[in-house]
């Protein structure tokens, strides 16, 4: 706050006025005297003060009443008001909690306390400030990302919307600031899945008909990578790439993975059936790697994808690619991470296109 603070002393006697007053100019403080409750209220709708110090017993309009209007006001709604009263304390105590009163105190004011009280409630105040100087900052920040994202991504007109067609912890890091998606190196799970015989489907298939299935199928695959918090990075016709521990760091991201791969499995199982009943031969494939890449926003200015890259997620889509219907495959360090968990066979080590070695591969079946 700019220069001293300043009260508004509210006492329909003219000696109890001047009593406060010269006690807080003699403190430092800017008053302003009111000698009613609408007298009050008048000078707090021209200029606005940092505390009231507001007698009880008025004529016209009560301290309570007058307390209420304060309160009822978006502008002066957590302004700090100080009753004063020479009635009961205790039965006046609970009227001025009913009204929104902050503090309390009894005629004849002792002037250490009346500082001291003051005091405690204007360093509330400005600690109110400074909360909400800080929530219009990030109002500012917000406006600011989302008028970045409307240039890049015309039909989304807000940042939540924006989050139907980013991985949630894309948007929430876009949402803190780029640093997090600025090129990094960490060690990652990659999770491929994808649909094996969708391509016939499709040539075969009415649009509408492959639409709504692919409605069903995204829609249990993407319920469970919201429920596991992975990151999607890529989203296919049939297929999906998630991984694990970035943008934001998760702790086990091997369980993670595996649990998830194995959960969607199932889901889609029941999905596959469904399909079969109609004729439509399809089946899924998962595989799972662990390893680290190199992660952070490709592309162009008019549009950027966050990317991970490396070994590891090649492991991954050719675990995928090899992966039979109902296989979840994952490389031997997954599996040395998640063993304990889950029983799985193994099955050898597997020749995979576009890789100079063989992998260990193991197929895992179920949580044990």
């Amino acid at each position: 706050m700019g220069g001293a603070e300043r009260i508004l002393v509210v006492d329909d006697t003219p000696h109890n006025v001047k009593l406060l007053a010269d006690l807080l100019r003699a403190k430092g403080y800017e008053v302003a005297e009111a000698d009613s409750g609408a007298a009050a209220l008048a000078h707090l709708e021209r200029e606005p003060v940092d505390l009231v110090l507001l007698d009880v017993v008025m004529p016209g309009m009560s301290g309570y009443e007058v307390c209420q209007k304060i309160r009822e006001r978006s502008e002066t709604g957590l302004l700090p008001v100080v009753m004063v009263t020479a009635l009961d304390p205790r039965e006046e105590r609970i009227k001025g909690i009913e009204a929104g009163a902050d503090d309390f105190l009894t005629k004849p004011i002792n002037a250490a306390e009346l500082v001291a009280r003051v005091k405690s409630l204007l360093r509330i105040r400005e600690l109110h400030a400074r909360v909400g100087a800080q929530a219009a900052e990030l109002a500012d920040f917000n406006a600011t990302l989302e008028r970045r994202v409307q240039d890049q991504v015309q039909e989304i007109g807000r940042l939540q919307h924006l989050k139907r067609f980013l991985s949630p912890q894309i948007a929430s890091a876009m949402s803190r600031g780029m640093e997090p998606l600025e090129p990094h190196r960490r060690r990652v799970t990659v999770v491929f899945i994808d649909l094996r015989g969708f391509t016939p489907f499709a040539e075969s298939s009415e649009p509408e008909e492959m639409m709504e299935m692919l409605a069903e199928y995204h829609g249990e695959m993407g319920r469970l990578l919201m429920a596991y918090e992975g990151t999607l990075e890529r989203f296919t016709g049939d297929g999906l790439m998630i991984f694990f521990n970035d943008p934001f760091e998760v702790p086990d991201p091997e369980e993670r993975a595996v649990r998830m791969a194995i959960d969607m499995r199932d889901a889609a199982s029941q999905l596959l059936g469904k399909w079969a009943r109609l004729g439509h031969d399809l089946s899924l494939g998962i595989g799972v790697s662990s390893g680290y890449a190199t992660l952070g926003l490709i592309g162009f200015e008019g549009r950027q994808d966050y990317a991970a890259i490396g070994s590891v997620t090649n492991q991954a889509a050719r675990l995928c690619d090899a992966a039979k219907a109902g296989q979840v495959l994952v490389s031997d360090r997954v599996l040395q991470a998640v063993e304990e968990l889950f029983l799985a066979e193994s099955m050898g080590e597997l020749e995979l296109k576009g890789l100079r070695r063989p992998v260990a591969t193991h197929n895992v079946l179920k949580l044990r």
